[in-house]
């Protein structure tokens, strides 16, 4: 790295790295650091120094000559660490740095305390490793300026090892902490304006240069590309035209149709941001193209490879397939090391300021068009009992911090002026059946949308005379809900639940509400949901006057590693939420899909919250947006749109937001009956033994039949 500088960087960032790599460079044949630490800097220097050489030839593009075999083998080869078949005795894995920091100490001869500060020594070095890892996509963009920092905090951290003293963790942790809060001044504007400045050339930052068949160019991302990544780029590459046009127009115009159904002016906006994984390319192509016949040009972000750039514990599901998703859970929190007051203070600040500078490319933001993917390998995670976690203080802190992002964006880019849409297609770990998944996902994604709302009509002419909704579980599953709604003044103009097809969330096939938080009590139980990659098993949600009092699952032995893994991945790290939505889901053309390839596991919420009725926790659907009307297809109102908590928001407007939602699905097979109850006590059966048994939507059972889902549908009175 010290040959690598762009124009940005200039004489004096060139002249840092040269410092910097000069000294890691001798750091093997150094004695200074005591063991075991000695160890771990020489593991570390040793994928600098490969980082290096993988530099120098970007540089004099020796790089580019090099077949696909050698690019992958030397991607692995700086990954190793980082790799399952390396991880378990890795520097980069908490427990084992935890481990190996305590070697040499005694109970019987040394205080405890000294035990105890040495691992927590160890697991900064494991942070201090994982955040060095960002310096791989700072390379292949040329952006020594970022790249500095980091060597100079792992040469800073290293010093305070020298003549064979142990630090103090305090120092370590000392040194973390102002490397973070030192840059954001850089770091915050930097990625703003990733986020929102679009880049000329969507083809060259796409393929680099290479012809699209030539997979070569996946490996000038930054990001570690699979084997899962090639085949994906191979299969798309060889796709009928017609269907990659099927396959992009679904996400381009049910993200134009976002904007004509909540009446909001697309033709003033010059910028869209898609979000994609490696892979995908030929499609993002095309999607560029049709949004330019839109007059937006694409931004394509990258992914987050600072830890002061990303949420911490939020899934931020990466731009590429992870080397090791146990890697990214046990390293989620370690902004734990820096996150304080005076750290989000100063986040916020120069969020603002970013923001402020670019006033007129966030006005001319149109939103993100967001391309999910699904078909991984459930995902267990060991609970490391090294790894980093926020206390009670940081949790407060990091919801009060999304809470003022939140604001801020609302601010610069209002939810009434901008939209977004959301779609999930299948990556080839979901099965040897991959190309068939994946051409029936088309189908699933561009499904008819007039007949779709036609049907759902008939559930909302229900939904809006009763009093309440009642959902209870059938085969094993205890959910025992009532869902109080929203009061209508005038029934002729006004709806309770948005009539939902394909436009911000793809698939089609869904109505919602906010429910009222009073009179909203029960149990949600779902026996396997999969969220943002982790699959929770037993999952059981108790509601009381809309919010949630217990929370469990059943994927560890201890109670209290399942509640801390619903708090981190579910709640948002919040102890309690509100029930922010209540929906049923009508796509049952999607449930059948799932059961017939038997990948019902591998369904992204994106498509399972249209395969049956669900709740979310957090924010209602129309946050920040609860005064700007929008319509039905039927002319009439939404007006169920804010709940006890967002109605606080003109008084206090920083109680009244979670940033943060979370749908839950109760699959047809589980659900038992779901009942309109009518002011007068009678009810109407809008679904029982997971059918629907509302006269008129006897279609939407077509497809789900004979699935084991229900004996058949009961006529309603």
């Amino acid at each position: 790295m010290d040959h690598y500088s762009d124009g940005r960087a200039g004489s004096l960032m060139k002249e840092r790295i040269v410092l910097a790599m000069g000294r890691i460079r001798l750091i093997p044949e150094d004695t200074e650091a005591p063991d075991p630490f000695h160890d771990f800097f020489c593991a570390v220097s040793d994928f600098l120094l490969r980082a290096e050489a993988l530099g120098q030839e970007l540089e004099t593009g020796q790089y580019r000559k090099r077949t696909l075999e050698e690019m992958k083998e030397l991607q692995d080869g700086l990954y190793r660490d980082m790799l399952p078949s390396h991880y378990e005795s890795s520097w980069l894995n908490p427990d084992y740095a935890w481990k190996r920091s305590q070697e040499g100490t005694k109970a019987e001869t040394q205080e405890p305390s000294e035990g105890e500060d040495r691992a927590k020594l160890g697991v900064l070095l494991s942070a201090l490793y994982a955040e060095l890892y960002g310096v791989l996509r700072f390379l292949y963009e040329g952006r020594s300026e970022d790249i500095a920092p980091m060597l100079e905090l792992f040469l800073q951290i290293y010093g305070l090892f020298s003549g064979g003293e142990i630090p103090d963790s305090k120092e370590v942790k000392d040194a973390f902490y102002w490397y973070a809060f030192d840059y954001l001044d850089v770091s915050v504007p930097e990625r703003t304006r990733e986020l929102l400045i679009p880049e000329p050339g969507i083809e060259t930052q796409l393929f680099h240069g290479f012809e699209r068949e030539d997979l070569r160019y996946l490996f000038f991302s930054g990001d570690y590309i699979s084997e899962s990544t090639l085949q994906l780029a191979s299969f798309l590459n060889a796709l009928p035209e017609e269907k990659l046009e099927l396959a992009a127009r679904s996400l381009t115009e049910g993200f134009a149709e976002g904007f004509r159904v909540m009446g909001r002016n697309l033709s003033g906006k010059k910028t869209v941001a898609i979000r994609f994984l490696r892979g995908f390319e030929r499609l993002v192509l095309r999607e560029a193209e049709l949004f330019a016949e839109k007059k937006l040009q694409v931004i394509l972000p990258g992914a987050a490879a600072r830890l002061t750039d990303r949420i911490p514990g939020r899934g931020d599901r990466q731009l590429s397939l992870s080397p090791n998703r146990q890697f990214e859970y046990d390293h989620r929190f370690d902004a734990a090391i820096f996150w304080d007051k005076a750290f989000t203070d100063r986040r916020h600040t120069e969020l603002q300021a970013s923001y402020e500078a670019r006033r007129e490319a966030a006005s001319q933001y149109a939103g993100p068009a967001v391309m999910e993917y699904f078909g991984e390998d459930a995902f267990f995670p060991t609970v490391k009992q090294a790894a980093l976690s926020f206390s009670p203080r940081q949790r407060k802190l990091l919801n009060r911090c999304m809470t003022e992002q939140g604001e801020l964006t609302e601010r610069y880019m209002p939810g009434d002026e901008t939209s977004f849409s959301m779609i999930a297609w299948p990556v080839p770990e979901i099965g040897p059946q991959f190309p068939q998944i994946f051409e029936d996902t088309i189908e699933i994604n561009s499904g008819d949308n007039r007949r779709c709302k036609a049907l759902q009509q008939k559930l909302i002419d229900v939904l809006d005379r009763c009093d309440h909704v009642e959902v209870r579980g059938q085969n094993g599953n205890e959910t025992n809900l009532r869902i109080a709604l929203r009061k209508l003044e005038d029934p002729d103009r006004e709806t309770r639940f948005e009539n939902c097809a394909a436009d911000v969330n793809i698939p089609a096939g869904e109505v919602f509400t906010s429910p009222v938080l009073a009179g909203t009590n029960g149990l949600l139980h779902v026996s396997k949901v999969y969220i943002d990659g982790l699959l929770f098993r037993d999952l059981k949600l108790h509601f009381s006057e809309g919010r949630t009092t217990e929370i469990s699952c059943a994927n560890f032995e201890s109670e209290e590693e399942n509640r801390r893994f619903v708090t981190e991945n579910l709640m948002g790290s919040y102890e309690v939420l509100p029930m922010g939505e209540f929906a049923i889901g009508t796509n049952t053309a999607a449930f059948a899909f799932a059961k017939r390839y038997g990948i019902e596991e591998k369904i992204p919420i994106l498509i399972a919250e249209k395969t049956g009725p669900h709740v979310a926790v957090g924010d209602t659907c129309y946050s920040h947006e609860e005064d700007t009307m929008t319509y039905n297809p039927d002319g009439k109102a939404i007006v169920a749109r804010d709940n006890e908590i967002s109605a606080r928001r003109r008084e206090s407007p920083e109680e009244a937001y979670f940033g943060h939602h979370k749908d839950i699905t109760l699959p047809y097979e589980e659900l038992g009956v779901l009942s309109a109850v009518m002011p007068d006590g009678s009810r109407v059966d809008l679904l029982r033994d997971g059918l629907f048994s509302l006269p008129g939507l006897e279609e939407l059972n077509e497809p789900i039949t004979g699935l084991g889902t229900g004996s058949g549908p009961e006529t309603a009175p």
